[in-house]
Order: structure tokens, then C-alpha cells, then sequence
């Protein structure tokens, strides 16, 4: 497998990586993001009839094309092992509307799967005598996620950088107090200051000459393609519930901030598995659904709101998904986008609860909604929206929104008596690139 940069696709003449290569590097070293060559087909028997085999065979057969023979295939069952360790419930809400829950890993967020297989991965991969600097920028989940599976894997540094005073309690927990190998950056500004650090950090030539840089956002395609896992799961318990479902179409409602879980979707979709329809749904944070709907991209500053994993006003992973389809009209016949304001959420949040008992995330009400107004008219369809993190890591505002207490999960309680450990930066390369090279 040959993987290019998205800004080398119309090249006659693009510079190829190998799959260490674009694990190592994380981004292009020309500022776009990196893509197979081509998406590779798998066998029809596997891709339309899902139900036939297990997740883990699914799993295998994916990541192999993308990772053989940089990683053996006795590498890849064990990586893979590792990474399938929790469950992921498939829950009938109501008629055609069903939730998959991704949160049940240690981290409680969707972000565990792509942050083990990537830290597994490098470790497998990264043979330097010097430490290898892992890079990422977080809205709220991918840094605790990212976190957790890099913590104490030998020659590895996490750092971490997060906006100030707008991620979740909880969320700051999990990224400030592992200490040892992960240290987490404050950053007095957004999601989108962080991400630019971050972006600059991968072009400063001089920076990289110092240190071995790599990324764990999903600018990283190594985080991202282990995501479409979710997917695929999801097709094979919805086919195992309900038989039937395999004559109706299928649309997949995917709560979007940088747009990498979508991407992933994407992919799994052009290997062959039957997802009919896409739909990304955000919050007012809304710059990918004007794309989609104006074929204009016009990033902005990002605002705050009770999604916070999705407030991002530049997503990077936007220019994956331009590149994969190439053409604004089929990009729009295949994905569907709507926004949702802060009431909106809220509101979702307390009418499922009140028909179901059933306690949505801020992020998965949002991916509710656009699936909800989705399929009002078309009955034929059957819809599975993502419930991508624990609405307990939104403690605060759920309860609030209910107008009661949520249950403690155990690691919530554990990490409340944790002390935070991060160091506050101003948004200004100059600092990072110091904290980079002098701690």
C-alpha cells in the first residue's frame, strides 16, 4: 500500500509514503494530510454480509491492506486483541432509531479505539535511539484517550495541549494526571489555537531536526482508520437484531467536530460495507455544514458550547473527505449535514430520557437529532446515531439539563481525587517550540 498527501492528488508526479511512514510522520511534511493511493475493495461475502463473522475478523481484514507487511499479521491479531477489549453495544431506542455506544473503554469516549491501535502501532514501528514526541491537540476526549494509551510505552512522549476552560472537569482530569511520560499543555485560547500549535510544530524544520515529532490527532491516519471499525460493528449487530434490516437502507448519523470519525466512515463505506447514507451533524460551530451546503470554505473562529468535542471552527479532515470523493456533488448526494444550537441539545437530551430513560451525551443528542429529522420522511430506513462519550464526562450540564443527579461511574470518582498536573501556555508557537525542545 502507497499512501500521498491530499495536496499532491492532482500531482503528475506525487511523492509516495510507506504505512511507517505516515504513522511516524502524522502529517505530510507539505501540510496535507496523507490518504491511500487507493481505498482497497474487500470480499464481497465479507462486506455484505457482516453478521457471518466476528469483529475481530472484520477488524483484521481492514487495517491488513493499509498495514501489511509494515506490521506482520501476527502483529496486527494482537494489535487488534487489544484494541476489541470492551464492548460496543448496539441499543434499540425507539422504531428505526438505534444507538451505538462507543464509550465503554477506559477512557469513556469513542477515541480509545483509534489512540490504543495507534500507540500500539508506533511502539511496534518506532526503532529510534532518540524518544519519539507524539503531538496533539484536543477539543475534550482525544487527549484523555490519548493519554491513557500512550501512557508508559518506553521512548514515547505525549504532549498535550488543550484549551483553557473549555474542556469538562473530567476531561481535564484524564489528560492532566498520569504524569511519567504525558505532560499536558494549557493553552490560553481555542481548540483551533491548539490545532494551528500543533500544525506549526510539523512544519518548523528546524523543530523536527531537534526532536522525532509525530501526531495522535486523527490528522493522524493510523488514529483515524481503526474508527471505521465502528461502523462495520454497528451494520453486523444491527443484521444480527434485526434480519431484515439488510433490505433497508441504511443512514449513519455521526456527531462531527474534525470530521475524522466521518472520514472513517467513508472509508469503510468504499471498501464495500453497505452504509447508505451519511449524516454530519455539529453544533453552531458549523463551518463543514456551509461547506456542504455552499461549496465554500470559510473557517472562523470556534464558540463555545455543551458539545464541546465538537467545537472546532477549522476542521482539519475536511480536506480527507473533499479528496475522497472529489466532487462537491457526489460528496453532497452521500452526506448530509444540519447544526443544532445549545437548546436544541437540551431538549433532546430531556425527550429521549423522558420516552426511554435513556441519558444522552451533549455530543450524541446532537447525532439524535439530525437522524431523528432525517428519517420523519423515510420510513424505509433504518437510522444508528453515535453515542460517543459517557454523558457522565458532561456531568454538570446533563444534570443540569435533566434537573438531576447521574450516577458516578468508578473511574469518574477515582479521578476526582487525582491532582492536575499542566503547564499554562500562552497561544504562541515560539513558547511551545521551547517546551518542545528544553523539557
Amino acid at each position: 500500500m502507497r499512501f500521498l498527501s491530499t495536496k499532491e492528488l492532482s500531482s503528475s508526479s506525487p511523492k509516495f509514503y510507506t504505512a511507517r511512514d505516515v504513522c511516524l510522520l502524522g502529517l505530510a511534511p507539505d501540510g496535507g494530510l496523507f490518504l491511500p493511493e487507493t481505498v482497497p475493495s474487500l470480499p464481497r461475502e465479507m462486506t455484505q454480509n457482516p453478521e457471518k463473522f466476528s469483529l475481530t475478523e472484520l477488524a483484521e481484514a481492514i487495517v491488513t491492506p493499509y498495514f501489511f507487511p509494515e506490521l506482520s499479521a501476527d502483529d496486527i491479531a494482537t494489535i487488534v486483541g487489544e484494541v476489541l477489549s470492551f464492548p460496543i453495544p448496539l441499543i434499540h431506542l425507539e422504531s428505526q432509531i438505534f444507538s451505538l455506544e462507543l464509550f465503554h473503554g477506559p477512557t469513556m469516549a469513542f477515541k480509545d479505539f483509534g489512540a490504543l491501535f495507534l500507540a500500539r502501532t508506533l511502539s511496534r514501528l518506532w526503532q529510534g535511539e532518540k524518544e519519539l514526541t507524539v503531538l496533539v491537540a484536543t477539543s475534550g476526549d482525544t487527549g484523555g484517550a490519548v493519554a491513557n494509551g500512550f501512557a508508559g510505552v518506553p521512548g514515547i512522549r505525549v504532549v498535550v495541549l488543550y484549551p483553557q476552560g473549555r474542556v469538562s472537569d473530567f476531561q481535564e482530569k484524564q489528560m492532566t494526571t498520569l504524569g511519567g511520560n504525558v505532560q499536558a499543555l494549557e493553552v490560553q485560547g481555542t481548540f483551533d489555537d491548539c490545532q494551528r500549535l500543533v500544525k506549526d510544530a510539523f512544519q518548523d524544520h528546524s523543530l523536527r531536526k531537534q526532536i522525532h515529532l509525530t501526531s495522535a490527532n486523527s490528522i493522524n491516519l493510523a488514529r483515524l482508520l481503526p474508527q471505521s471499525f465502528y461502523y462495520v460493528e454497528a451494520i453486523r449487530q444491527l443484521r444480527m437484531t434485526i434480519p431484515s434490516s439488510a433490505h433497508h437502507p441504511l443512514v449513519v448519523s455521526v456527531p462531527s467536530g474534525n470530521l475524522g470519525n466521518l472520514c472513517a466512515g467513508v472509508i469503510a463505506e468504499k471498501m464495500g460495507f453497505p452504509i447508505d447514507q451519511f449524516l454530519l451533524a455539529t453544533n453552531k460551530n458549523r463551518v463543514a455544514v456551509d461547506y456542504l451546503h455552499q461549496h465554500a470554505f470559510e473557517p472562523r473562529d470556534s464558540e463555545r458550547t455543551l458539545s464541546n468535542a465538537m467545537d472546532v471552527g477549522n476542521p482539519s479532515n475536511l480536506q480527507r473527505l473533499i479528496a475522497l470523493f472529489q466532487n462537491h456533488a457526489l460528496l453532497t448526494e452521500e452526506i448530509s449535514g444540519s447544526w443544532w444550537g445549545e437548546e436544541d441539545t437540551r431538549s433532546a437530551i430531556r425527550r429521549v430520557f423522558e420516552k426511554t430513560g435513556y441519558i444522552l451525551d451533549p455530543h450524541g443528542a446532537v447525532g439524535y437529532l439530525a437522524l431523528e429529522e432525517y428519517l420523519a420522511e423515510r420510513p424505509e430506513y433504518f437510522g444508528i446515531f453515535f453515542e460517543t462519550a459517557h454523558p457522565a464526562k458532561f456531568k454538570e450540564g446533563v444534570e443540569e439539563t435533566l434537573g438531576q443527579k447521574l450516577p458516578v461511574p468508578p473511574l469518574v470518582q477515582e479521578l476526582q481525587s487525582k491532582t492536575k498536573q499542566a503547564t499554562l501556555i500562552p497561544a504562541d508557537f515560539n513558547v511551545l517550540k521551547d517546551f518542545l525542545t528544553k523539557t
